[in-house]
């Protein structure tokens, strides 16, 4: 079984899709203003984004795995360089580290 789609509501659906485009290459299909969006990845996945109020737990995530540690490590310079709260990636259960996105959630970036 495949997980397919998965909506995440946001503060800031413009926001949110910009940042997912510029670093991690999701593409927008389709979009409401800044009220609903729909976004591929290249294997298909289906990225939903409603603009709301959340409180996900301190804990919740989503993941964009890289090839290599290079790959992470570049993605959290360009981060860096944006102006986001990054710390270094650091060794746990993998090559990782995490940053808060425009919408209000976390991603974690792991090789």
């Amino acid at each position: 079984m495949k997980l397919n789609h998965l909506n995440l509501t946001v503060t800031d659906v413009q926001a949110t899709r910009e940042f997912l485009e510029k670093y991690f290459g999701l593409t927008c299909k389709a979009s409401q203003g800044n009220g609903f969006a729909v976004m591929l990845d290249d294997d298909g996945f289906v990225l939903t984004l409603m603009k709301g109020e959340a409180n996900y737990p301190k804990t919740f995530h989503i993941g964009f795995p890289q090839k290599s540690e290079e790959q992470v490590d570049k993605i959290n310079q360009q981060l860096k360089e944006a102006g986001f709260d990054v710390k270094p990636p650091m060794r746990s259960h993998a090559y990782t580290f995490y940053v808060k996105a425009p919408g209000g959630f976390m991603i974690e970036v792991p090789c």
